[in-house]
C-alpha cells in the first residue's frame, strides 16, 4: 500500500477528491464521501496510507 502524505480536499456536493502525495512527484486522487472526509479529520501533511483496489484502478492516456 502506497503511503503519503495529505495535500489537498475538494469537496462536493457528497464527495470529495482527496489528494496524497506518496513521493517521487507523484500524486494519488481518490474520491470518497465528504463524510468520510470529516470523518478523517485530515490535515495538510498528515501521513496517510492509500489502499487501491485493483478493480478500480483505470489507466488512461
Amino acid at each position: 500500500m502506497p503511503g503519503g502524505y495529505f495535500r489537498e480536499v475538494r469537496k462536493g456536493q457528497t464527495t470529495a477528491h482527496v489528494r496524497i502525495d506518496i513521493g517521487n512527484g507523484v500524486v494519488v486522487t481518490s474520491s470518497i464521501t465528504n463524510e468520510a472526509v470529516d470523518d478523517l479529520k485530515l490535515a495538510e501533511d498528515d501521513k496517510v496510507i492509500a489502499v487501491i483496489k485493483p478493480s478500480d484502478v483505470m489507466i488512461a492516456k
